[in-house]
């Protein structure tokens, strides 16, 4: 009996939970802040490419590869290095592999494909340079895009919160005016009648 009566009064204070309008208030920002989230991201994304219009490799090419501790494994393949252009691939590709199998490759020959396939998956590719995977970097560009879509996202929510305050106050106002007008009416209906002069 004591925990069917628990069991109710917890259910009870689910409901009284769920209904309140805290929490209808709350999933429907969750879900308004989701869909706010792609549109910050395209707004991003375009200001980037806008900005970054001169950099080759946009944002993504804006890093800094820091120097390979000596005895680790950050150098990177022999004769290549940490890092090498995009427009390189193919001589890297051949210089791969005569480093690791000691074999002469052409761009025209069968196997060449798989030796750019086994290089690559060595490499990541940032804006137009490939780098070691295990090289340590500074990624600039990913700092940057996070500095500036935190600034526009700022600035959105401060333009909607500011929107949203001033129809408040101007509700508010509304209100006030309409209950001074409402309580002046009820006074002038309360003065008694003047009795007409003999």
């Amino acid at each position: 009996m004591a925990k069917k009566k628990r069991e109710h009064k917890l259910w009870n204070e689910f409901k009284a939970f769920i209904s309140r309008g805290n929490a209808f208030d709350m999933a429907v920002g969750v879900v308004i802040g989701g869909a706010f989230s792609a549109i910050v991201t395209a707004l991003v994304g375009i200001l980037m490419s806008l900005a970054t219009w001169g950099v080759p490799g946009g944002l993504a090419g804006l890093i800094t590869v820091l120097p390979a501790l000596p005895g680790s494994n950050q150098a990177g393949i022999a004769g290549i290095g940490q890092v090498f252009n995009s427009s390189e691939l193919t001589q890297m590709t051949i210089t791969y592999a005569k480093s690791t199998a000691d074999v002469d490759i052409t761009a025209s020959d069968a196997t060449f494909v798989q030796w750019q396939q086994q290089l690559t998956s060595k490499y990541t590719l940032h804006g137009g340079q490939y780098v070691w995977n295990s090289a340590a970097f500074l990624d600039w560009g990913a700092l940057i895009n996070a500095v500036i879509s935190f600034l526009i996202i700022a600035i959105t929510l401060f333009i909607v919160v500011k929107v949203v305050n001033t129809l408040r106050a101007a509700r508010l106002a509304a209100e006030e005016k309409a209950k001074a007008k409402l309580e002046g009416e009820k006074v002038e209906e309360e003065k008694p009648a003047e009795e007409p002069a003999e």
